[in-house]
């Protein structure tokens, strides 16, 4: 094994532009460790708000990256083996400690997932922090059931398709959102059943298509459009806020009972690897292998294109999950 890597250092926050690839050592683990030979990750716009410094608690310079999907090179305390199919995600990753933006990334065991798959790897690596976030936020955040309905605000982004994906497998009615008319087809082949262009003021129509409000909601913009997500929602109903891809996440002078419509409940979500289990990674790689579900990728890009990935990331242009393989 090599001892140097390349990876992509950020030495502050900065734009694409402060993203350098350079020749680090390749970590050593210790036991209780896994060292990951990185394949491919997909961007996430957490790694965007810790390159604009948005993010609390990173610790500069820094290696990006919330997850990575690769093999088993090292394993000290024999948790896995070398060579077996893994993704890791979260925990600090590209915060506190060094992430996947690199040849090589050293992670504890504990947030290590195994899987086996001849997918291609441009599309293993779309899917840990995409499902994990998804199906979190399907099971956790909004406690989804079969045939209840789910509206979806932000719905070309990666999460926001990813989302419909498996909550049409699980029977439900869902309308997604997006600003732009052109991705409304991409939004209707992967089976959502109503597009809503998105003018800020949505809960009208969306009480049109069904009636009362939706069961559910998965607030991806962030802020600015949470009051418009939560009055179309129906009595008893539950919004999950999980994204913002608006970059707004607070909520200024919030009074309750002034903010949430009678009767509607708030959650939100932000989990672990711990909040996907190896079995369910395992059976939607499976479904996609067999073509039953697709993973939404948008554009793959080399290791040495990270700069032109972040912009396009940053630019919201993208209809689904940007990816990088290395």
């Amino acid at each position: 094994m090599a001892e140097t890597m390349r990876a992509v250092v950020l030495d502050a926050p900065g734009p694409p532009d402060a993203l350098h690839i350079r020749d680090l050592p390749v970590p050593v683990p210790e036991p209780g460790q896994v060292l990951i030979r990185v394949k491919a990750f997909g961007l996430n716009r957490s790694e965007l708000h810790t390159r604009l410094g948005l993010a609390d608690g990173v610790i500069f310079p820094r290696v990006l990256g919330i997850k990575a999907t690769g093999v088993v090179a090292e394993c000290p305390g024999g948790e896995f083996e070398p060579g077996q199919q893994v993704v890791t995600l979260m925990g600090g990753m590209g915060r506190t400690f060094d992430g996947g933006y690199a040849e090589y990334t050293c992670v504890p065991a504990g947030q290590v997932i195994p899987f086996h798959s001849d997918l291609p790897w441009d599309v293993l690596g779309a899917v840990p922090e995409m499902l994990q976030t998804s199906y979190g936020s399907l099971t956790v955040g909004l406690d989804a059931k079969r045939g209840q309905s789910i509206l979806i605000r932000g719905g070309t982004s990666s999460i926001g398709m990813c989302t419909a994906v498996l909550a049409k497998q699980r029977g439900m009615t869902v309308l997604a959102t997006t600003r732009n008319p052109d991705k409304a087809e991409a939004l209707h082949r992967i089976g959502v059943d109503h597009v809503i262009l998105d003018d800020g003021d949505i809960a009208p129509r969306v009480r049109e298509l069904v009636d009362g409000g939706v069961h559910t909601a998965l607030e991806l913009i962030g802020t600015p459009t949470l009051p418009d997500t939560l009055r179309a929602t129906a009595f008893h109903g539950v919004v999950c806020f999980t994204g913002m891809l608006s970059n707004q996440w607070i909520v200024e002078n919030f009074y309750p009972i002034g903010y949430l419509p009678r009767g509607v409940r708030l959650a939100a979500y932000g989990g672990e690897a711990g909040d996907l289990p190896p079995e369910v990674l395992q059976s939607f790689l499976d479904a996609v292998a067999h073509g039953i579900t697709a993973v939404p990728i948008s554009g793959t890009f080399t290791l040495d294109e990270i700069r032109q990935a972040h912009t396009v990331m940053e630019s919201g242009t993208a209809t689904g999950k940007l990816v990088v393989t290395t």
